[in-house]
């Protein structure tokens, strides 16, 4: 497993009975979690929450707030982002990705340090997590995101983190029919990062299920890499994509046109309080074969 235990502003406290207990910064969330189907004792510091999502039975959810401002800033390395709790239980950030940015974010350096340029096109791209990563190791990004909602608020991620002025497209757009466009442009990227939700709308109605949409996309994607790829990373939230699954996508759709290998692992979370470790998903990383 990949695990993101590089945080100083956030981590896992504690969790049972389908719940986890966070630090985000200096506030404390009770948030659901289906992997977590034990049913341990917990300690006082469950008690003192500021904020507590409520699953319904009837499907959603909502918050319950205590002292909780409407939005807070938390750091990672360098990077900066403002989070707030909005529905879905979510923050606006997916802490267990951090994993993914030092791996890729090595690549980038030591391409950039080797006087080579770095092209990253990044997919579902939500509030900028991994573009900021990738601005920050040196390289150019395309930020595609379906919300516009959501290209605002990694544009302002950007701008807390100092890296508003680097090279750097904000789009709000259908990532299918943005790569189709590209294909036709005749565009070329070095490095691809796609973080694609299990169902989602695009910004005209487009309907995406993963199972359905993620290999054909892939596929395209084959198209549009460079000569000289540096990497392709595909993350997965969605039940019963194993790891292995992401392994195979990625060799089936991508070594037809460029050779390369995979890696792929569950991603988590260290907890605290109990010395475990939380799964958060499966990522799949492709490097070109040199």
């Amino acid at each position: 497993m990949w695990i993101a235990d590089q945080w100083k502003d956030y981590e896992v406290l504690d969790t049972s009975r389908g719940e986890k207990l966070e630090r985000w910064g200096s506030y404390r969330l009770i948030r659901p979690d289906p992997q977590v189907i034990w049913d341990t004792p917990r300690g006082k510091k469950w008690d003192k929450v500021n904020g507590h999502y409520y699953r319904s039975a009837k499907g959603g959810g909502e918050w319950k707030f205590f002292d909780l401002p409407e939005e807070w800033m938390i750091s990672y390395r360098d990077r900066k982002f403002m989070l707030k709790p909005f529905s879905f239980k979510h923050t606006g950030l997916f802490p267990e990705q951090a994993v993914n940015w030092d791996w890729f974010s090595v690549l980038i350096q030591d391409a950039v340090s080797s006087g080579r340029s770095v092209r990253v096109l990044n997919l579902f791209a939500y509030t900028g997590g991994a573009t900021l990563a990738a601005l920050a190791a040196g390289a150019s990004v395309t930020h595609v995101d379906a919300s516009k909602g959501m290209v605002t608020w990694a544009r302002e991620n950007a701008q807390l983190s100092g890296l508003a002025d680097r090279p750097v497209r904000w789009l709000v757009d259908d990532c299918t029919k943005f790569v189709e466009r590209e294909i036709r442009r005749g565009s070329r990227y070095d490095a691809i990062i796609l973080d694609p939700p299990s169902y989602g709308r695009g910004p005209k109605g487009e309907i995406w299920k993963m199972e359905e949409s993620i290999f054909p996309l892939l596929q395209l994607l084959a198209k549009i890499l460079s000569d000289h790829p540096l990497f392709v990373l595909l993350n997965s939230y969605t039940t019963g994509l194993q790891p292995a699954v992401l392994s195979y996508l990625l060799h089936t759709a991508l070594d037809p046109v460029h050779p390369g290998n995979v890696e792929a692992e569950e991603v988590g979370l260290p907890v605290t309080g109990n010395g475990l470790v939380l799964p958060c998903g499966a990522a799949g990383r492709w490097t070109a074969k040199e």
